[in-house]
């Protein structure tokens, strides 16, 4: 009966959809029914980037407000909505725009980078974005050696590594989804999958990432066990990206490197929300245009990049 009536649920969202024309988005971590009445899924940058190509007037983002605040960014003359108004991000409202101005008090001359999880605000006073795939390869391309990375002190300490001809100035944010498990899991994993090969988010610890055997973005985890010959693997990053991994590969077996790897925000939204947003146009997601237009610039930059 409840399957029925979300199948019915889904349907009318659908239709809604059409009438509005309207494009809905969802990130790899939403629930997996949000995920299947989504016309498109991936990370945030992806999607903010269908969102800016697509002709919808209207974009539904089923993901945490700095995704939903992105797509407007990119798409200032299109309606936003995220379904749910509370969905944030620890990681971005870790920081502010008043501690990007003073670390760049502290360290004049050096150019910020920061992370996609950022606000509107903070993308503003920032010089170019970054993603968990494409972070290594703008810092490097930078001329600068010193350099400011904001918010996530996992993601910059692995470009850090990965970059260590350059002198990062790191903040202390984190994901807390990625940032609650240690070392010692990843060991008891492999002990009980020694078969399976471990994939984790950058946006783990130092000591994870270095017992790992692929560290990705969302979507390059999806890559690399789609493309690998191993049959069964063990994943750390939020449990949602597990719709896909199965999808693109039903005959191999997938396991959560622990229990613990759920972001409450990504689960908030629900069919329902869905619903909602389309149906009484909530929650609109409105940028104040200076700053808008500031953070548009410091997308851009990395849009610019090849």
């Amino acid at each position: 009966m409840v399957e029925q009536s979300q199948n019915g649920l889904a349907k009318e969202i659908k239709r809604m959809a059409r009438e509005r024309g309207a494009i809905i988005v969802a990130h790899n971590y939403q629930n997996d029914e949000v995920q299947d009445v989504a016309d498109e899924v991936g990370d945030s940058f992806y999607l903010s980037r269908v969102c800016a190509k697509s002709n919808a007037k209207v974009i539904v983002f089923c993901g945490v407000r700095f995704m939903a605040e992105s797509a407007k960014i990119l798409s200032p003359q299109k309606t936003v909505l995220l379904p749910e108004r509370s969905a944030g991000c620890p990681m971005a409202n870790s920081i502010t725009a008043q501690d990007v101005v003073r670390l760049k008090a502290e360290h004049p001359g050096a150019p910020v980078v920061c992370y996609i999880n950022t606000s509107a605000e903070v993308k503003a006073e920032c010089d170019i974005c970054c993603t968990s795939s494409n972070a290594v390869r703008i810092v490097k391309g930078l001329p600068e050696n010193e350099i400011i990375f904001v918010p996530d002190i996992n993601l910059g300490s692995y470009v850090a590594k990965r970059v260590p001809e350059k002198k990062l100035i790191l903040f202390n944010g984190c994901c807390v989804t990625h940032n609650r498990f240690g070392a010692d899991e990843v060991v008891a994993a492999r002990q009980k999958y020694p078969d399976a090969p471990v994939a984790v988010h950058p946006e783990c610890s130092q000591p994870v990432c270095e017992l790992a055997d692929f560290i990705g973005s969302t979507s390059e985890i999806i890559d690399f066990c789609k493309s690998s010959d191993k049959k069964r693997f063990i994943i750390g990053t939020e449990m949602g990206v597990f719709h896909k991994l199965k999808a693109d590969s039903p005959d191999k077996e997938f396991y959560l490197l622990t229990p613990r790897l759920i972001c409450a925000n990504m689960k908030m939204t629900s069919l329902q929300s869905v619903y909602n947003a389309l149906n009484e146009n909530k929650t609109v997601i409105e940028v104040e245009e200076n700053i808008r237009k500031r953070a548009s610039a410091c997308l851009e930059r990395m849009l610019a990049l090849k």
